[in-house]
């Protein structure tokens, strides 16, 4: 029989609060949240510079800190191919500007998570990291819906589905 999830939950909050190192916070997280891939959260997490030491509250700031980075990146490469005329048809085009967009408004969603788990409003933080994850992943469709191959920014669309859902699984040892 395995225990509900509610006392996982306390469980894992209270091994976050004693020990909070990013390999007890991700595991913690990676037991709450099976969409949480243990591996990608120790290794993005390490890559942070304010992840040594840092509390569960902490290490939530720095996964939506890391989707910023990353959809900000995105909107980056897509400047660059449309400056660069690698967009060569107007259906190509027209698809890199609205995921330019859209990448521009999941690295706000990413930077409104920051800021309301920083305000210590969890629901919010994790509210606005599902959302800057949702607004990544449209770019594959707005692809998709031209009739187009796989966007070329596919790899940030599946980098913020991940991170948010690390960063809302970490929210939630903070409960």
């Amino acid at each position: 029989m395995s225990p509900p999830k509610s006392l996982l939950l306390v469980a894992a909050v209270a091994i976050a609060a004693v020990e909070a190192t990013v390999e007890t916070t991700c595991k913690a997280a990676a037991g709450i949240d099976a969409h949480v891939d243990y591996g990608f959260c120790v290794a993005e997490l390490n890559k942070h510079r304010d992840s040594p030491g840092a509390d569960a509250w902490g290490l939530a700031k720095v996964a939506a800190n890391l989707g910023v980075n990353d959809a900000g990146g995105a909107v980056r490469e897509a400047d660059d191919a449309l400056a660069s005329g690698a967009a060569v048809d107007g259906r190509t085009r027209a698809a890199l500007g609205q995921c330019r967009r859209l990448y521009f408004d999941a690295e706000l969603a990413f930077a409104g998570a920051y800021d309301e788990i920083n305000g210590r409003d969890y629901a919010a933080g994790k509210r606005m990291a599902a959302e800057a994850a949702s607004l990544a992943r449209r770019c594959d469709e707005v692809f998709a819906e031209a009739g187009l191959q796989q966007s070329p920014l596919a790899r940030h669309g599946e980098y913020a589905v991940r991170i948010a859902a690390v960063c809302a699984a970490i929210t939630d040892l903070n409960k």
